[in-house]
C-alpha cells in the first residue's frame, strides 16, 4: 500500500467494495420485483458516477494545458478518477439491454411515432448502441494514455513527456466536449425525445466538473495532514480549490438559467412542456432546493475567503455540492417517468450507493498504486514555494 495514505484507507477500500456489492445485489433482487423502476434508478446512478469520472479526466486535461499550482495536489486523485471509466463501461451493459424500459423511442410504438425522419434514424437501437460504444472507446483511450504517460514521467523523468501530455489535452478536451454532448442527448435528453436544447450538453459537462472537483476537494482534505501533501497543501491552495468550485457553481447556474430563459423568451412549444413538468407539484420543490442549495448558499459561502481557506469547512461545502449534483441529475431525468412529483424509491438511493461503493473501491485502488505527488514534473518545483 502507498505509505502516504492513512492506514484506514485500506479499510475504506474494502468497505466500499463490500457495500457496493451487497447494496447492488439487493437492488438487483428488488429489480426482479420491479424491473422498470430498477433500470430507471440505475440510469440516474450510472449517469452521475460516469460523470464524476469524466469530470476528473476533464479537469486533469485542463491542468496539463494551463499548469497552475492547484493541480499538483489533485493530479493523482484526478488520474485515479479517470481510471474508473472502464468500470462504467461494464456497468453500462445492463442499460443497453433494457432500452425499451427507459426510452419510448426504443419501443415499436415509439419508433413509429418519431417526430422526424432524422430522429427516427438517430434514435434507433443499433445507432444508439454504436454511439455508446464509441463514447467509451474514446474516454477509456484518453484515460489510458494520460495515465500511461504520467507513469512514464514518474519512471523516466523524460522532459518531453510534459509536452506530449499538453499536446494530447487540447484535442482531448475537444473530444470530451463532443462525446459528452452526444452522450447527454442519448442517455438523458432522449428520455423525452420531443425536447431539444443546444445548451443541454454543456450543463452536463459543468455538472461533471463540479461534482468531480467537489469530490477530490474532500479527498485532499482527508489526505492533507500526511506527507507528501502536507508539504504542498496550504490554506492558499484550498483557496484555489474554492475558487474553482465557485467558478463551476456559477457556470452551472448561468447555463441552467440561460436554457430556461431562451425557451421561455422564445415561447418554444416543443420545449416548454419539459419545464412545465419540472416546475409543478413535487418537482417544483426539487427545483427550489437546487436553486437554494446548489447555487445560492454555495455561491455566498464560496465568496468568503475565510471559508475557502479552512479546509474542513470547504470540504463540507464540497460534500454538499456532491449531494446536490446527484439531485440535479435526478431532476433532469426522473420527471420523464414520474410527472406528478418525485416518489423517492429505495432503489433510487440503493443504486447510487451501490454503484458509488464500486466506484470508490476502484478509485482508492488506483490511488494507492502511485505516489500522491507526480515525480519529475518540471513544474512541480514552482508549486513547492506555494506550499
Amino acid at each position: 500500500m502507498n505509505d502516504s495514505l492513512p492506514p484506514q484507507f485500506e479499510r475504506y477500500q474494502r468497505g466500499s467494495l463490500i457495500v457496493g456489492l451487497v447494496v447492488l445485489a439487493l437492488c438487483v433482487a428488488g429489480g426482479f420485483h420491479n424491473s422498470t423502476q430498477f433500470f430507471r434508478s440505475y440510469l440516474v446512478a450510472f449517469i452521475f458516477w460516469t460523470g464524476v469520472g469524466l469530470g476528473c479526466m476533464a479537469i486533469l486535461m485542463l491542468h496539463h494545458m494551463v499548469g497552475g499550482t492547484w493541480g499538483f495536489a489533485l493530479r493523482r486523485l484526478l488520474e485515479s478518477g479517470s481510471k474508473t471509466l472502464p468500470l462504467m463501461g461494464v456497468l453500462v451493459i445492463p442499460l443497453l439491454l433494457s432500452l425499451p424500459k427507459l426510452y419510448s423511442w426504443a419501443t415499436p410504438a415509439g419508433a413509429a411515432e418519431a417526430a422526424s425522419p432524422f430522429k427516427h434514424v438517430y434514435l434507433s437501437r443499433p445507432f444508439f448502441l454504436g454511439r455508446t460504444v464509441l463514447y467509451f472507446v474514446v474516454w477509456i483511450a484518453l484515460a489510458y494514455i494520460l495515465n500511461k504517460w504520467s507513469a512514464d514521467q514518474d519512471r523516466t523523468g523524460e522532459p518531453g513527456i510534459l509536452r506530449r501530455l499538453q499536446n494530447l489535452s487540447g484535442p482531448g478536451l475537444l473530444a470530451y466536449g463532443l462525446t459528452v454532448t452526444y452522450a447527454s442527448v442519448d442517455w438523458a435528453m432522449s428520455l423525452q425525445p420531443e425536447f431539444f436544447s443546444t445548451i443541454y450538453g454543456m450543463i452536463f459537462m459543468v455538472t461533471q466538473a463540479l461534482s468531480a472537483m467537489a469530490l477530490v476537494t474532500v479527498m485532499v482534505m482527508l489526505l492533507s495532514d500526511r506527507k507528501p501533501l502536507s508539504g504542498v497543501v496550504t490554506p492558499l491552495l484550498f483557496n484555489d480549490f474554492g475558487n474553482l468550485l465557485l467558478t463551476f457553481t456559477m457556470l452551472w447556474a448561468y447555463l441552467s438559467f440561460s436554457q430556461y430563459l431562451i425557451i421561455w423568451e422564445g415561447n418554444l412549444q416543443d420545449e416548454i412542456p419539459w419545464y412545465v413538468v419540472r416546475a409543478e407539484g413535487g418537482w417544483a420543490w426539487v427545483a427550489l432546493a437546487l436553486i437554494i442549495f446548489h447555487f445560492a448558499i454555495p455561491f455566498v459561502l464560496l465568496l468568503m475567503r475565510f471559508i475557502k481557506r479552512r479546509k474542513r469547512i470547504l470540504a463540507a461545502v464540497a460534500a454538499g455540492l456532491v449531494v446536490m449534483s446527484v439531485v440535479d441529475i435526478y431532476w433532469l431525468t426522473v420527471p420523464a417517468f414520474e410527472r406528478r412529483g418525485p416518489e423517492f424509491h429505495l432503489l433510487d438511493w440503493g443504486t447510487i450507493i451501490g454503484m458509488g461503493g464500486l466506484w470508490m473501491w476502484l478509485f482508492l485502488s488506483q490511488l494507492k498504486a502511485k505516489p500522491l505527488l507526480p515525480l519529475h514534473d518540471p513544474r512541480l518545483e514552482e508549486a513547492l514555494p506555494h506550499g
